[in-house]
């Protein structure tokens, strides 16, 4: 299969080379040139275990690695999860369920697919003799999920820019305090659109990118997509058949790539019938989504930290299928974007798409209510989810985190401070984190300085 850029001014590139490059040249982002249906093989894929299902879906894509090869990445990605269902669907009444992503070894939904990336990188340092630098930037959860998908892995060095003082401080030790020397910490002043905006500057430049090897963890490595499609797979198949097609995925969402997995499965042929984009007061989808408009607003630090973004990246992969796959009109409307700070659309098709807001007032009084309800204690992003949650249809709501990354909220919502032996570790050791300013030189300067070669 060949990956094309949602801007249709790059090459088509195989599976491994669309994932080592991450953000294609012209500044888009890859997706599949066609997308695959799976509607005739959701029957035989429902007593399959978390890591059989993910081979059966990523062989469809990743068809240069050997099949056997392949399958082996998967399983080892899939050792580090503490629960054996890997991603469990709990049940909270006889429509609502709480699909759990945060048994992973950071704790975090971006473990499902940066464990596996991380295998992926290593697998193609080993056959192609060649090193990868790393670069990504993190509101909170993805760094952390990076860099353990990476520690000490050979021939890689990685670098993860986050906003100093905006993520919570389990978040920020969990990339700080490794100890491994080939991971940088870097904490910019600034919000996290301000770090992702020199990321893709330093990656805008070719000739640095190809010097260093660089490659992108972030959500718009297509692998992430990908890896992220099969987590709305296993709970569509374990839902109770009479609610699969009547069920609504509630999706916390700040960079839209999570939500943008389950509506790519749905394109896939797999009978979803919608999603509800959960956002914190960083609400920039919801205005999109209600209104038709994209526009930036100012960043504020929220309780739901990983949430706090106003520029959507992977908004721009719906994008290009929004406008009938129209690389040229996507160029157009990220320009105007990138300018102005906002695009209206005309007649804007916000295809099965719902949104939500939930503001720093509201989520402390919904993790105590859903805690009396149902005995249940949601972290603050997926307190996001269980705003407006409708009670006469199916609904899953995505659990992005453990509430134990968030220990001050949860036991001002609820006196009770959840823990997890992880993170006790990781309060004892030094912090060590590199002070940056979230400029492309400066950035460019410190990777020459500490890559890999």
């Amino acid at each position: 299969m060949r990956f094309i850029s949602t801007r249709g001014q790059s090459p088509a590139l195989g599976f491994s080379d669309a994932v080592a490059t991450g953000l294609a040249p012209d500044g888009g982002l890859f997706l599949p040139e066609t997308l695959p249906s799976f509607a005739n093989d959701l029957k035989r894929f429902e007593k399959l275990s978390y890591p059989e299902l993910c081979f059966e879906f990523l062989k469809v894509f990743a068809t240069d690695i050997p099949q056997e090869t392949l399958r082996a990445i998967i399983a080892k990605s899939y050792t580090t999860f503490s629960h054996p269902d890997i991603a469990p669907l709990k049940q909270l009444s006889e429509k609502l369920h709480v699909l759990e992503l945060f048994h992973g070894p950071t704790l975090a939904f971006k473990d499902f697919a940066l464990q596996l990336l991380g295998n992926l990188y290593e697998y193609q340092c080993r056959t192609r003799g060649e090193t990868i630098n790393v670069l990504g930037a993190t509101s909170g959860d993805t760094g952390s999920a990076a860099i353990h998908g990476l520690l000490g892995k050979p021939g890689t060095a990685i670098f993860i820019l986050y906003p100093d003082g905006r993520t919570s401080p389990l978040q920020e030790r969990q990339m700080a305090c490794t100890g491994a020397a080939n991971v940088f910490a870097l904490a910019i002043d600034g919000t996290f659109d301000d770090a992702q905006n020199a990321l893709k500057d330093v990656f805008g430049d070719q000739d640095f990118r190809k010097q260093f090897r660089l490659s992108a963890v972030n959500s718009i490595n297509l692998a992430r997509v990908l890896a992220q499609c099969v987590y709305y797979l296993s709970a569509f198949l374990r839902l109770p058949a009479a609610q699969r097609e009547e069920a609504e995925f509630v999706v916390p969402t700040g960079n839209f790539g999570n939500v943008l997995a389950g509506w790519m499965l749905q394109k896939m042929g797999v009978p979803i019938r919608g999603f509800r984009v959960a956002t914190n007061q960083n609400d920039i989808l919801y205005r999109l989504f209600t209104t038709g408009e994209y526009a930036v607003s100012d960043v504020r630090a929220s309780l739901a930290p990983s949430m706090d973004i106003q520029v959507a990246s992977n908004f721009e992969r719906f994008l290009y299928f929004n406008v009938g796959r129209d690389g040229a009109k996507v160029r157009e409307v990220m320009q105007t974007f990138k300018t102005t700070g906002r695009y209206t659309f005309a007649n804007f098709d916000k295809d099965s798409f719902d949104a939500s807001r939930c503001t720093d007032a509201e989520i402390p009084g919904i993790i105590k209510d859903v805690y009396r309800k149902y005995g249940y204690i949601a972290d603050p992003h997926t307190a996001c989810g269980f705003k407006d949650i409708k009670t006469d249809r199916p609904s899953v709501i995505l659990s992005t985190a453990s509430p134990a990354k968030f220990p001050e909220t949860i036991i001002k919502a609820i006196g009770t401070e959840p823990t997890h032996p992880s993170l006790e570790v990781l309060k004892a050791k030094p912090l060590v984190k590199h002070k940056i300013v979230a400029d492309p030189a400066t950035i460019k300067a410190f990777i020459r300085e500490h890559a890999v070669r």
